[in-house]
C-alpha cells in the first residue's frame, strides 16, 4: 500500500516543484552599433523590462567600435545603479568591444567574451578629433580616471584598464580572460548561461544568485523609434541630411513655387537638426558649411574671377571636417572622409557648372528687342536709294542703305538699329 501511495505522491510532488518555482527569464538585447543616446536608451529600457519581468538577469550582445564618452557614462551609470545582474556578452566570433565598449564591458557585473573576438580602445585620431595637446591630456586623464573607477568598483584588471586608455591596448579574448579584464569565454549563449549559473554577484540591492541553466530567453529588439533615432544619430547620415535640406531650401527660394524641393528640404533640415542635438556638433564647422553655400550662390550673380567658388570650396571641406567635434580621441563619431570629399566634389561641380552657363547666357547675342534685330537678314520691300522698307522676321521696318542703292526683293542684312530706323548692307551671293 505505501509503494502504491508513493507511485501517485512522487509525480504530485514533481508537479508542485514546477509550479512552485517556475523556470527562470533572461532577458537578451543585441548592441550591434555605435554607442549613442538611442543607443543608451534602448539599452536603459532593457533594464527596466528586465526589472519588470523578474528576470535573472540581462544579457548585451555587444559588438561596438565605440561612440560617445557622455552616452558611455549615462549605460555605465545604469550598469552600476542596476536591481539586476548585468553580463556583457562580446560576441559573435569577429565581434569587438573597442573605444567606449571597453567601458561598458568593464562595467557589467559579468563580463564574457566568444571565441575569436578582441577588446581595447583602437580609437581613430583623424582632422575631425585632433585637439590642442592640454585638451587632449585633459580628456585622456578624464577617461583613465573613469576606467580605474570601473575596474576598482568590479575588481577587474585596474592597469590594463588604464594603459587601454593611454596608450590604446587591444586584447584577444583569452589574454582578457588571463588579466582578469572579463570572468567567461562563452562559444554561445548557452554555454554562457550554463557558466554563470550559481554565480552570486552583487546588484545595487545586495547579492544575487543566479539561475540560469535552461532559462527561457526572451529576446528584445529595437523600438522602431529607437531604430530610426539609430540611424538619425550616424554622422554621416546627419552630414547628408544637412546638406540636402540647406540644397531644398535654396532650390525653392531660386525657382518659387516648386514646392517638392522646400518640402524636401524642410523635412531633410529638420531631420539633420534632431541628429545634431544627438552629435557633438563644432558650430563654427556649421558655420562655414552655410557659408560656403551662400559665396556658391554669390558667384552666380557677382563676376569674380572664380574667387568666391575657391572660397565656397575651402569653407565647404573646412566646415565638413571640423563639424563633428569629439570631446575625446577615443570617441568613434566622425564623418567618412570619402563622403565628405565626394559632397564637395559634387557641391562644386554643380556650381561650378551653374556658374558657367549662367556666363554662357550673358555673353551669348541678344534674341530678342531691337539688340536681338542685328545681323539679322531681311528683305527689301520697297527700293532703298537709300530709305526705303524691309522686312525682318515678318515686320515692317524702315531702312537705309548704308552705301549706293539696293534694288527691290533683294537680301539685306542689319548692321545698325537707330531711332527705330534700320540701317542695312547688301548681303554678297
Amino acid at each position: 500500500m505505501p509503494v502504491r501511495l508513493l507511485r501517485y505522491i512522487v509525480p504530485l510532488i514533481l508537479l508542485l516543484t514546477i509550479t512552485c518555482f517556475p523556470q527562470g527569464k533572461v532577458i537578451v538585447i543585441i548592441a550591434d552599433m555605435a554607442i549613442h543616446p538611442p543607443g543608451a536608451d534602448y539599452i536603459n529600457s532593457a533594464i527596466e523590462k528586465a526589472i519588470e519581468e523578474n528576470a535573472e538577469c540581462l544579457i548585451i550582445k555587444l559588438n561596438t567600435p565605440g561612440g560617445l564618452l557622455k552616452s558611455t557614462r549615462v549605460i555605465v551609470t545604469q550598469f552600476l545603479q542596476s536591481e539586476i545582474p548585468i553580463i556583457v556578452y562580446v560576441s559573435p566570433s569577429g565581434s569587438q568591444a573597442a573605444s567606449a565598449g571597453v567601458f561598458i564591458t568593464m562595467a557589467a557585473h559579468i563580463a564574457a567574451m566568444a571565441p575569436g573576438t578582441n577588446i581595447g580602445a583602437a580609437h581613430p585620431v583623424t582632422l575631425q578629433g585632433t585637439q590642442d595637446s592640454i585638451m587632449m591630456e585633459k580628456a585622456t586623464n578624464d577617461a583613465a580616471a573613469f576606467i580605474r573607477t570601473i575596474s576598482e568598483k568590479r575588481k577587474r584588471n585596474i592597469e590594463w584598464g588604464e594603459d587601454a586608455v593611454r596608450k590604446s591596448l587591444s586584447i584577444t579574448e583569452t589574454e582578457a580572460l588571463e588579466l582578469n579584464v572579463i570572468d567567461i569565454i562563452a562559444k554561445d549563449i548557452n554555454d554562457l548561461l550554463e557558466q554563470i549559473d550559481g554565480r552570486e554577484v552583487e546588484t545595487s540591492i545586495g547579492l544575487k544568485t543566479l539561475h540560469t541553466k535552461n532559462a527561457d530567453l526572451i529576446i528584445l529588439e529595437m523600438t522602431f523609434a529607437q531604430k530610426i533615432l539609430s540611424i538619425l544619430s550616424n554622422p554621416n547620415i546627419a552630414y547628408i541630411l544637412l546638406m540636402l535640406g540647406i540644397y531644398g531650401l535654396f532650390f525653392e527660394l531660386y525657382n518659387p513655387g516648386a514646392l517638392f524641393p522646400g518640402i524636401i528640404g524642410g523635412i531633410c533640415l529638420i531631420l539633420a537638426f534632431y541628429s545634431m542635438h544627438t552629435l557633438p556638433v563644432n558650430y563654427a564647422g556649421l558655420a562655414l558649411i552655410i557659408l560656403s553655400i551662400i559665396l556658391f550662390l554669390l558667384e552666380i550673380k557677382i563676376v569674380s574671377h572664380g574667387a568666391l567658388s575657391i572660397g565656397g570650396v575651402i569653407s565647404l571641406f573646412l566646415g565638413s571636417m571640423m563639424l563633428i567635434d569629439t570631446e575625446s580621441i577615443l570617441e568613434a563619431m566622425e564623418i567618412s572622409m570619402e563622403l565628405i570629399i565626394f559632397i564637395v566634389v559634387l557641391t562644386s561641380a554643380f556650381f561650378i557648372f551653374a556658374i558657367t552657363l549662367g556666363i554662357k547666357a550673358q555673353r551669348k547675342k541678344p534674341t530678342t528687342g531691337i539688340e536681338g534685330l542685328i545681323g539679322e537678314i531681311g528683305k527689301t520691300v520697297t527700293k532703298l536709294s537709300p530709305s526705303g522698307e524691309i522686312t525682318v522676321h515678318g515686320e515692317f521696318w524702315k531702312a537705309e542703305c548704308l552705301e549706293g542703292e539696293i534694288e527691290e526683293g533683294a537680301d539685306v542684312e542689319v548692321v545698325v538699329v537707330q531711332n527705330l530706323k534700320l540701317k542695312v548692307k547688301k548681303v554678297s551671293e
